[in-house]
């Protein structure tokens, strides 16, 4: 069985977002950056299957510019096989994203394609979905449990009244949420091993996709700053200015 994990580079969760002071976006010079951690998480479980002895291979794709490159050597380094760098200095939008990823499908041909269920910049989670409809595979998104079973997956995912399972044919899209595993850290012996995987090129202009964009980002704001909480003495107090004050009972 052959795995395609999608991954992304964002920037690291534990560093404080500045907007731009023209509010044009995301100021990102001189941040930190990492692999997106719900696609740590599809990395982690697609390595999983493969010690079980479920999967053969590990490609891991990424889009953007040369940066990514660090991306997928994590991921190599976590136990991938190989990776395709997709390169493309432009903003990414998701359509962009699942009709590039349709493309290396379309070469690949792999029997499950995991990703995560979103990326922590932009929070879209449509790419996994655009690429399941693109594909015309069926998809399990918000995955906390992952079996592969007879050539088929289930996937049991979370929902408002607790947990549904759905039961895929394969190939089929899977999308990870956090609860799926624990992503584990890179070695340094796999880390210096993962120098020597082979990472292939491709020009994202030359793949025959329409990357004009379909959204426009009119406007990138902080959030307003919240008021700092108070003290009460007493349950009277508390139901007194829930009351009066907030106006909520």
């Amino acid at each position: 069985m052959k795995i395609l994990v999608p991954v992304k580079r964002v920037v690291d969760f534990n560093v404080k977002v500045r907007v731009k002071s023209d509010e044009t976006g995301v100021d990102i010079a001189g941040v930190k950056m990492s692999m997106n951690p719900f696609d740590e998480i599809a990395v982690e479980e697609a390595v999983r299957l493969k010690e079980k002895g479920i999967a053969t291979e590990i490609v891991v794709v990424s889009i953007g510019a040369d940066a990514v490159v660090e991306t997928i050597r994590t991921a190599l380094a976590v136990g991938a096989d190989r990776g395709i760098h997709i390169a493309l200095d432009s903003d990414i939008q998701s359509l962009h994203a699942a009709k590039l990823l349709k493309a290396i499908v379309d070469e690949e041909k792999p029997d499950l394609i995991i990703t995560g269920k979103q990326a922590i910049d932009d929070d879209a989670n449509q790419t996994g979905q655009m690429l399941a409809a693109l594909l015309g595979w069926g998809q399990g998104t918000f995955a906390s449990k992952v079996e592969i079973t007879d050539g088929f997956v289930l996937v049991t995912r979370e929902v408002d009244g607790g947990l549904a399972t759905v039961k895929l044919k394969l190939p089929a899209v899977v999308t990870t949420d956090l609860r799926l595993n624990e992503p584990r850290y890179a070695t340094l012996p796999n880390i210096m091993k993962a120098r020597a995987k082979p990472i292939a090129k491709k020009l994202a202009s030359e793949m025959g996709v329409d990357l004009t964009p379909r959204v426009a980002l009119i406007k990138v704001e902080e959030p307003p700053k919240r008021k700092g909480g108070a003290k009460v003495k007493s349950v009277a107090e508390l139901v007194d200015k829930l009351k009066n004050e907030a106006k909520v009972l």
